[in-house]
């Protein structure tokens, strides 16, 4: 609908023609109607309602409904062309240690965490990190073993969450992290979506837009749709907007020159005056 429409509502309103029993010819499509060019003036505005729809124009966008064709300002759509698949990105986690790293040190140590661990063992942690030789380690094996072999109590592995979050960073070149299984751990931090039209292939679509950017990335199967069960979120946007786009193409640059220059010379022309 045309802007400054409704009372009281300055953003772009839509009007939404729902219905189940569609004539055979409407099945399974969607009509787009851009009608934000019509609308007069009011005489005297309502608030933020300035414009209002003539007669004729009411008959215009009733006679695009009806006939239901592709014009400049009425599209026809398959209604997959505005579905989706929203599946879950994942990424390795990769971490690489710095056990002598200043910052990182003091932000471990005002941890509440951290400040909360009884029998001295904050104190021993921080010990032990002083002396690991390596200024960074590319692997968490290594840096457990490395970490645990200067300490007499053995880790929880909540507590030996607690320096690692304050002691790696993620690095691409680091080893990749395994659970107790074998399978890669995911870094949450570097999780993505991706929206897969429905008319594609979710693989296919992974192998193309992303394997060649990620290569180490996979989707996340058990994020799934509660409906049909098959991997990723099923979900529905009409960007309007972007299927009614005109490029307007720009200023000839010799045009923007001459118009650049004839400034100039009025700047200069003031200037002399002062």
């Amino acid at each position: 609908m045309p802007n400054d429409m409704f009372f009281n509502t300055g953003i772009a309103t839509y009007t939404w023609i729902l219905s189940n029993n569609k004539p055979e010819h409407r099945q399974g499509k969607v009509q787009l109607i851009n009608a934000s060019s019509m609308g007069d003036s009011m005489r005297k505005s309502l608030g933020s309602k300035r414009k209002f729809l003539n007669e004729n124009q009411i008959n215009d966008i009733v006679r695009l409904y009806g006939e239901c064709e592709e014009s400049k300002i009425s599209k026809i759509f398959n209604t997959t062309d505005f579905g989706y698949r929203r599946i879950t990105v994942e990424r390795p986690l990769q971490l690489s240690y710095t056990p002598h790293d200043a910052d990182k040190l003091e932000s471990l140590h005002n941890d509440k965490a951290f400040i909360k661990l009884k029998d001295g063992l904050g104190e021993e942690i921080l010990t032990a990190l002083s002396n690991i030789a390596e200024d960074k380690i590319m692997s968490r094996i290594e840096f457990k073993q490395k970490l645990e072999g200067n300490i007499t109590a053995t880790l929880t592995a909540s507590q030996f969450k607690l320096i690692q979050k304050h002691i790696s960073n993620h690095d691409d070149e680091a080893e990749l992290c395994k659970d107790s299984k074998g399978k890669l751990e995911a870094n949450a931090d570097l999780r993505d979506n991706e929206n897969v039209p429905l008319n594609q292939d979710i693989n296919e679509y992974f192998e193309k837009e992303v394997t060649p950017h990620v290569p180490l990335a996979w989707i996340d199967e058990k994020k799934r749709d509660t409906k049909d069960g098959e991997v990723g979120i099923v979900g529905y946007e009409i960007p309007f907007n972007r299927h009614f786009y005109e490029y307007t193409p720009p200023r000839p640059l010799e045009e923007i020159d001459a118009e650049l220059e004839t400034l100039n010379k009025e700047i200069m022309e003031m200037l002399r005056e002062i």
